[in-house]
């Protein structure tokens, strides 16, 4: 009889591009675009243009494209520093369904293997869908504990799964190889995030390398549990496991088409805040010193993200007066606002100081959509006017798509620095013909820096 990772193994094996929508397809492209773009934007920052140099210096067989670097590595580490990059900046998509940010633990080892194999267009495409919507599954069914950050645990069985697709691997394989995974999914914490220490954005690039690590040590004859994600995410990284969640509505539309696409350069629990902000300080014109106080209600929030005021960008970017106070000072919540200049203006420290966050859980049952997109924000200013906003789901987010054009200035914006206008517009080609692409190298090649 089976069970829900064979049920798991066999829809990675049995999916092939003829199933798939037109729908789908587009999904799968324009999440591309969409994590290509961050990791490109977050390559510049110091510390991951110092990780590719150890990565390129360290690697043998150096195969796969450090994206926004002249340099390659072998596929293990290019996926470590590709996947870190992508978090850097806090703009890869996410997906309220389960698996946190599915797109930035998945693509990146897809993306480094597929380049070593020279596989089509189509088989990446593949890779990628299926991989996501393994990540995404096994995180739906796991009940994390309070302080386990939602990057990293999920992501080795994912990038497995989509590795495992590239190379044909049947349903025991890819039971196998989700088992070998699973096991070496690494144990994060939120405090990281808060506090702003970087090693937080190794969180995906860690288990990325251990997905394409279990690839390896599969061939090498390694065993795993024969039920690894129950042992790890019931027991260890979670408080409870539920296998019927891995497969409720598995072969029905695709995690990810449902996915979300980050407007706001920032952690996805701020969002729902900054729609409501937004939308009460359209009401009226007002400066930073007619603010007399922004009350922000949500129906949850992580306990960390009401903390002081932040010292850093990482932490700035888990901080939801900072990123309140940001919108209404600056009116702009992109990666620009969110840097050591920005955040040493006394103005924004004034405004954030007159935030205040309360916790309404009453508000989850009103909201079809979940804590997650839900809030409400009242500017008070100093002659007496109060501005109200509300927000039911944030823009970007499945059931609230922005048009596409949207989401190419964001690539635009996020990848020009690195590219250039004109390989920018030629990424964006090959992405569109991303199921035609004889060779995935004709797109790695246009990302190099």
């Amino acid at each position: 009889m089976s069970d829900y990772l064979d049920d798991l193994s066999r829809f990675v094996v049995e999916t092939s591009f003829e199933d798939l929508s037109p729908e789908a397809v587009a999904g799968v492209r324009d999440v591309t675009m969409d994590t290509v773009g961050a990791i490109l934007a977050g390559s510049l920052e110091p510390e991951n243009t110092e990780l590719a140099k150890l990565a390129a210096q360290r690697s043998g067989p150096a195969t796969a494209t450090i994206l926004g670097h002249d340099s390659k590595a072998e596929p293990m580490l290019t996926t470590l520093v590709n996947s870190t990059a992508g978090v850097a900046l806090e703009m890869d998509e996410g997906n309220r369904f389960g698996g946190g940010h599915p797109a930035i633990h998945t693509l990146p080892g897809a993306l480094a293997v597929a380049e070593e194999m020279g596989a089509t267009g189509q088989q990446f495409i593949m890779a990628v869908l299926v991989g996501y919507e393994v990540e995404s599954r096994l995180g739906r069914a796991t009940k994390a504990r309070p302080n386990v950050h939602s990057h990293g645990h999920w992501g080795a069985p994912g990038t497995a799964a989509a590795i495992a697709k590239l190379k044909g691997y049947d349903a025991t394989g890819v039971r196998a190889v989700i088992n070998l995974a699973a096991s070496m999914s690494p144990a994060n914490t939120w405090t990281t995030a808060f506090v702003g220490a970087t090693v937080r954005n190794l969180y995906p690039g860690r288990s990325g390398l251990n997905g394409v690590l279990a690839d390896h040590l599969y061939s090498c004859g390694f065993t795993g549990l024969d039920d690894a994600p129950s042992d790890i995410y019931g027991t260890i990284l979670g408080d409870s496991f539920d296998p019927s969640a891995v497969v409720d509505g598995l072969g029905g539309e695709h995690r990810i088409q449902q996915n979300y696409f980050k407007l706001h350069a920032c952690c996805r629990y701020n969002h729902p805040v900054l729609e409501a902000v937004h939308e009460a300080a359209g009401l009226g014109r007002f400066g930073a010193a007619d603010v007399e106080r922004i009350d922000v209600a949500v129906p949850a929030m992580l306990e960390g993200m009401l903390g002081p005021y932040p010292r850093n960008m990482l932490a700035a970017k888990f901080n939801v007066p900072y990123a309140v106070a940001a919108s209404v000072v600056l009116g702009k919540t992109d990666v620009t606002v969110f840097r050591p200049a920005i955040i040493a203006d006394e103005k924004l420290r004034r405004v954030a100081e007159r935030v205040t966050v309360s916790i309404d859980p009453d508000m989850v049952s009103t909201a079809s959509s979940g804590p997650m997109t839900t809030a409400t924000a009242t500017i008070r200013l100093k002659g007496g006017t109060t501005l109200n906003g509300a927000n039911a789901l944030v823009r970007g987010d499945y059931g609230n798509r922005v048009p596409r054009e949207e989401l190419v200035d964001k690539f635009h914006f996020l990848a020009g620095d690195v590219l250039g206008e004109e390989r920018s517009g030629d990424v964006l080609s090959a992405v569109d013909q991303l199921e035609v692409l004889p060779d995935i190298r004709d797109l790695t090649t246009l990302l190099r820096g």
